[in-house]
């Protein structure tokens, strides 16, 4: 699972946006926010310096 949905709500960023960032289709930036299906390592990575987080962050929830 990640945290993609909650890190784009924190961050008050569109998913739309950050589907045109990171050039994958709005669907495959739905499904990755919905947890049906799980980025590549590599597109975890861009997503990550997209949003100017770690990886870590995406996956784990701060404690």
């Amino acid at each position: 699972m990640n945290r993609i949905k909650e890190v784009l709500k924190d961050k008050g960023i569109s998913q739309t946006w950050l589907a045109e960032k990171t050039g994958k289709s709005y669907n495959s930036i739905n499904e990755y926010a919905r947890n049906v299906r799980q980025p590549s390592v590599e597109d975890l990575y861009k997503i990550a310096g997209i949003l100017n987080i770690s990886v870590k962050e995406l996956l784990v929830e701060n404690e």
